[in-house]
């Protein structure tokens, strides 16, 4: 994995500044000043390399750990035909129990979140 370009500390380095607590007895705050991060950067790799070893301060992937939820399609058939006789979002959320985000989100998609987009 490639290191982001403004990345303070290699996973190597993490290692060593919680040895460095943990064996010569040195105070978190002060090893956080001296590579300049802040003390809850600190205890949050302590905290990880206490559960699961030193693996644990390996770069994390920041990607979404999920995909976004969608309308079936069932559902989104349902929203449009709604939307077609002018029923509001809100309505529409409550007929359907699905959250506004995601109803909103494929409205927009299918070009339906503005009244003049609708047929006369």
């Amino acid at each position: 994995m490639h290191p982001h370009p403004t990345i303070r500390l290699t996973p190597i380095d993490r290692e060593r500044l919680i040895r460095q607590h943990l064996d010569q007895g040195r105070c978190l705050a002060e090893l956080a000043a001296e590579n300049g991060i802040s003390e809850c950067t600190t205890r949050k790799w302590l905290a990880r390399f206490r559960s699961d070893g030193p693996a644990a301060l390996a770069d994390q992937c920041s990607i979404r750990r999920s995909q976004r939820r969608r309308l079936d399609p069932e559902q989104q058939q349902q929203a449009v035909e709604l939307k077609h006789q002018r029923c509001s979002l809100r309505r529409i959320v409550r007929l359907l129990l699905a959250p506004i985000s995601i109803l909103a989100r494929a409205m927009r998609r299918l070009g339906l979140n503005r009244l003049r987009n609708l047929n006369p």
